[in-house]
């Protein structure tokens, strides 16, 4: 299905997703089944918490526990603390369990959130389903937002939202241990392989994001020699000092690992998901353009960081049929206690990625 409605995509920020939210949901037939993490992060229950105050006991819930071996035991208190009160929040809910490795420490998450959703039996009177990526990790948020975007782009009277609270600041202060086996990301393997056989040009897309060097270079050994390597920084941002900082750590895979021209930096805003959309499909459309008929295009991305830009990222994976390479986290490190400064506050997004709203769009686009 095409999705050209995404260049005017609906979307909305901070204030602006309480308003929308307030007046949306206000309708008394909406009825909306949330999808979220119920982990330890302090934000899983922002986005409940917003929708519950106007939906009522017209909310309905899906919440994922993600289980990595053997966790620290304060983030375990915390993410059963937090599930008692999203389960307060929306009473009409049940908890899925996802193992993200199987037996032989396989990253393995992607396909059981895959199938664990397509035992859902969701209501016919559902009309809206909301995806809060706030605490989901890459490897269960995107197969997740495909799979529920997909099965609403079927049903014409049903939205697709995605919604996130985020604080760049509190991201930099949890920490992860990354796994060893990179990977695709299920349902997002691209279209590597050219027919008849052509020499592949590949650029490599990474997301720039504190403490995540190492997981990165695991990625790009992984994928192999590239024609370009674009990284992503955060531009615009709360802290002016962001980029600088992302360049002075990453310094010495730039310069001397990665190689990477100046020229070839990607900047994206760190709150609005649009931009790096709109950034990424730009860079996509002219790469492909520029070496059709000499190499087969390839283009691969690697969102470690904000859930704002890879909210962007993941739209235009989605569109272009790009392949998502991704390191799974085995443990993070986080103390549930810690607080941010108040100047710091979570920033609120909100993205409507299909549903009636853009009916009059299609309608104009067919004729």
């Amino acid at each position: 299905m095409g999705r050209d409605h995404w260049e005017t995509c609906i979307a909305h920020f901070d204030d602006a997703v309480a308003d929308f939210v307030g007046e949306y949901f206000a309708a008394k037939d909406r009825r909306c089944l949330l999808v979220a993490a119920a982990g330890f992060d302090p934000r899983s229950r922002r986005i409940a918490e917003l929708l519950a105050s106007t939906l009522g006991e017209r909310l309905e819930a899906v919440f994922i526990r993600e289980e990595r071996g053997k966790p620290d035991s304060r983030l375990v208190a915390a993410g059963d603390a937090n599930q008692a009160q999203l389960n307060a929040l929306v009473p009409d809910c049940h908890v899925i369990k996802i193992d993200i490795f199987g037996d032989d420490e396989a990253p393995v998450g992607g396909t059981r959130i895959a199938t664990a959703l397509a035992a859902l039996d969701i209501a016919p009177k559902v009309t809206d389903v909301v995806l809060d990526m706030t605490a989901m990790s890459i490897g269960i948020g995107f197969p997740a937002a495909k799979f529920l975007l997909e099965g609403c782009e079927k049903h014409s009277n049903r939205a697709f939202h995605i919604m996130i609270a985020s604080n760049p600041e509190l991201d930099d202060k949890i920490e992860s241990e990354p796994g060893g086996r990179p990977m695709a990301v299920k349902g997002f393997s691209g279209s590597d392989i050219p027919s008849p056989p052509t020499e592949i040009a590949r650029m490599w897309i990474p997301q720039l994001a504190k403490g995540k060097a190492a997981a990165l270079n695991d990625i790009g050994a992984s994928i192999g020699e590239c024609y370009k390597i674009c990284p992503i920084l955060p531009f615009p941002t709360h802290d002016p000092h962001r980029a600088d900082t992302l360049i002075a750590e990453y310094r010495t895979a730039l310069v001397d690992e990665w190689q990477v021209d100046p020229r070839d930096l990607v900047y994206a805003s760190e709150r609005n998901p649009l931009d790096s959309y709109r950034t990424l499909s730009t860079l996509a459309a002219r790469y492909r353009q520029a070496v059709a008929g000499v190499f087969a295009p390839s283009i691969v991305i690697s969102p470690v960081g904000s859930k704002v830009v890879a909210a962007g990222a993941l739209m235009a994976a989605l569109e272009f049929d790009l392949t998502v390479q991704y390191l799974e986290t085995v443990r993070y490190d986080f103390d549930p206690r810690t607080s941010i400064e108040e100047d710091t506050p979570d920033n609120f997004v909100h993205l409507l990625l299909s549903g009636p709203a853009y009916g009059d769009f299609r309608k104009t686009l067919e004729h």
